[in-house]
């Protein structure tokens, strides 16, 4: 079979699983790798591309596997990266729908929204700065496509980097205001404490994570835009959630953002 062919078959297979709402066995086998980061990125493209010709409007982009030992979990050393479509984006306490998710995990982000494109090629970390608008406190929730969450870095890759939806507070936080490497992050489920973490967690800055996407973002022809929202990684452990449950993220200084998932 044509690499072409195996691509479309790879990206049908994620796009059923989606639809029918039932996770499907991992891509890799199809594609004949656990590690080829331009595979994956090119079987995630073409279900990007086939969503915004059916109306679906980009939001932002999703950084994922910031953490070291997440990286190291997957063999890698890098992040990855997603896509962000406005009927991901919940805002704070907005019940998440029941049967919406599959197999959900929460994490905790800083979210950026941004004033102006980063589209140089190569950034500077004051480029970042300069061209944040504000930070917002954010809950990812993860979900993947493939059962069992059986993924080696192909198949995240390949499926939009296990993107599932995202949660914004409402309170936008100025950069002159917050020291994001220094914030503190506890997350809560049910009112249980079940991850906490800094904003050094997240490549040593969120705004370390944010360079490396502009500059992965302009030399792949898509740079990131004014308006975006990137989601900038984790700040501590992800962890499963189940319908009927409510989780909070608290960022200190930055605020703090809640979701509930409707029992289903």
């Amino acid at each position: 079979m044509a690499e072409t062919e195996v691509l479309e078959q790879a990206a049908k297979q994620l796009r059923e699983a989606a639809a029918a709402g039932l996770p499907c066995d991992p891509i890799r086998d199809l594609v004949g790798s656990e590690d080829d980061v331009e595979l994956g990125y090119a079987i995630q493209q073409i279900n990007i591309d086939r969503d915004v010709v059916n109306g679906r409007r980009v939001s932002g982009r999703k950084i994922g596997l910031t953490a070291p030992a997440v990286q190291a979990q997957m063999g890698v050393d890098q992040p990855d990266f997603g896509t962000l479509f406005v009927d991901m984006e919940y805002g704070d306490g907005v019940e998440i729908e029941a049967g919406r998710l599959m197999q959900p995990r929460a994490e905790a982000e800083v979210a950026l929204v941004l004033e102006h494109d980063l589209d140089l090629g190569k950034h500077g970390f004051a480029d970042i700065v300069r061209s944040t608008a504000f930070a917002l406190p954010a809950i990812e929730i993860v979900d993947s496509r493939i059962a069992d969450w059986n993924i080696r870095f192909v198949d995240t890759v390949a499926d939009n980097a296990s993107c599932g939806l995202y949660v914004l507070g409402g309170k936008k936080v100025s950069l002159a205001d917050v020291d994001l490497r220094t914030i503190p992050m506890a997350m809560t489920i049910d009112g249980e404490e079940v991850s906490t973490g800094a904003g050094s967690a997240c490549l040593g800055h969120p705004l370390n994570a944010a360079r490396w996407l502009a500059d992965v973002m302009s030399q792949r022809g898509t740079p990131l835009k004014a308006g975006d929202v990137v989601m900038t990684g984790a700040l501590g452990p992800m962890k499963p959630m189940r319908s009927g449950q409510t989780v909070v993220a608290d960022f200190g200084p930055l605020g703090s953002v809640t979701t509930h998932v409707a029992t289903s």
